[in-house]
């Protein structure tokens, strides 16, 4: 029954998906209605809103632009899934809008495969990967995914290895000249992220550390799943879930290297295990299965959200 709702594209889909988005948000957010109080965070939350539902929408763009998934709507429930199981990234700004800017550079580097416009592709990639990372630092080690679609791809001409330092340095550039006119604190906090703490002792309640058990199930299942089925996937495509496994791998990476670390900032992950979670389903044969990995990963989604309220 579940499998049937999403198994379309279709605008009612889009629409539940946007009104789940919109309950979830509002749950979270009316934990402390104080923010209400002002006309500026009530703008502040409204933008977070929008940049959220557009994280959603571009996730689902990227998967079936490049064919990644059939023409289903299962990326946009994983994708809301995944944001449940850790319910105070609804409301962290930094990483919401790093992980949008790391969206963005995902749709370049995927559909670097048609190999059409590959150094705007490059450079375009390269630079939402440093905006995102003035936002989390350690979202620059999405960098490492330019270079690997360079080797897929486009290795052979030497000036696409440069393009990154381009982007880099107009970037930099940029930054400075923001830090300096409007914000001169900019360069010492960005200069502070540049840590790493491998340390997972940051759980204040248990509830924080069965969301985190329970996700990591979910990586393995869903991410063993992709790797074991990576050869049965057409050759011209397999360049590009390649792309989708690496990404889950730096989105682990970012998360354990992090500093002030907590369970939000695997939202690095979410899209890539979206994409891999569509996969599993879609590729199943077995209706019962669909049925029953679909209805525990709702369940369970829930069962964390609503446990760390």
């Amino acid at each position: 029954m579940i499998t049937s709702v999403f198994k379309k594209s279709t605008p009612i889909n889009y629409t539940l998906v946007v009104i789940a988005v919109l309950c979830f948000f509002l749950i979270y957010q009316f934990k402390q209605p104080n923010w209400t109080d002002s006309l500026f965070t009530i703008a502040q939350k409204t933008g977070l809103l929008v940049i959220i539902v557009a994280s959603f929408f571009l996730t689902n763009f990227i998967a079936k632009k490049n064919a990644l998934t059939k023409d289903s709507s299962y990326s946009l429930l994983f994708f809301l899934l995944m944001l449940c199981f850790f319910p105070s990234v609804w409301d962290n700004y930094n990483l919401i809008i790093s992980n949008f800017f790391i969206l963005l550079a995902s749709r370049r580097l995927v559909s670097l495969q048609t190999l059409k416009a590959p150094k705007e592709k490059i450079f375009d990639a390269s630079l939402w990967i440093f905006i995102a990372s003035l936002f989390h630092f350690w979202a620059i080690l999405f960098i490492l995914l330019v270079y690997i679609s360079i080797i897929f791809h486009v290795s052979r001409d030497y000036r696409n290895w440069l393009i990154p330092f381009v982007s880099f340095f107009f970037t930099s550039i940029v930054f400075v000249f923001y830090s300096l006119l409007i914000d001169k604190t900019a360069i010492d906090y960005y200069l502070s992220e540049q840590v790493i703490n491998t340390g997972i002792d940051y759980f204040q309640n248990d509830f924080q550390n069965i969301a985190l058990s329970i996700f990591v199930v979910f990586v393995v299942f869903f991410g063993f799943s992709s790797v074991f089925t990576l050869t049965s996937k057409p050759l011209n495509m397999q360049a590009s879930y390649k792309k989708i496994i690496f990404s889950l791998l730096i989105g682990g990476v970012i998360y354990f290297i992090s500093p002030n670390k907590n369970n939000d900032v695997l939202i690095f992950t979410f899209f890539s295990l979206a994409i891999m979670a569509t996969n599993f389903i879609e590729n199943s044969q077995n209706k019962i299965q669909q049925e029953i990995v679909l209805a525990v990963s709702i369940i369970l989604s829930f069962f964390c959200f609503f446990s760390q309220l």
